[in-house]
């Protein structure tokens, strides 16, 4: 089989496949067992950079909350692209609007929630003398 023939059935298959999945080929950087491998090891240097980063001095102490959330990010960009295979793709529209979505989901939980808690920790009424005595 040519090259051409394989380009043409690659093509033909690809518009067989269903809206929004991918086919990850082995000469992508993502791709294969060297993929996987990479974004382990990635993973696993981003890790211990974390571990170095809050237990050494050698980030400066005010300065290392800031440099563990960077670091957090790298790791989910790195899970993301070589082991969930988000990319920009134009197969991968879906995929990145349903990670959006799901971002949003969580952070409005997230926030909705420290906001109720605020607000109920100013609007409760202070305890009496009496209640407090009450208590077990």
């Amino acid at each position: 089989m040519s090259d051409i023939e394989s380009r043409i059935e690659e093509e033909l298959d690809r518009r067989d496949s269903a809206p929004g999945e991918e086919r990850i080929t082995e000469h992508e950087l993502a791709g294969g067992l060297s993929g996987y491998l990479l974004g382990f090891g990635l993973a696993i240097l981003l890790t211990i950079a974390s571990f170095l980063a809050a237990q050494t001095g050698l980030i400066y102490q005010p300065a290392v909350i800031s440099a563990l959330v960077v670091l957090a990010i790298a790791q989910m960009g790195v899970h993301l692209v070589f082991f969930l295979h988000l990319t920009t793709g134009p197969d991968n529209t879906n995929n990145v609007l349903a990670l959006a979505f799901g971002v949003l989901i969580v952070a409005l939980v997230v926030i909705g929630s420290v906001w109720i808690m605020a607000h109920l920790n100013v609007n409760m009424a202070p305890m009496s003398a009496h209640q407090a005595e009450m208590m077990p």
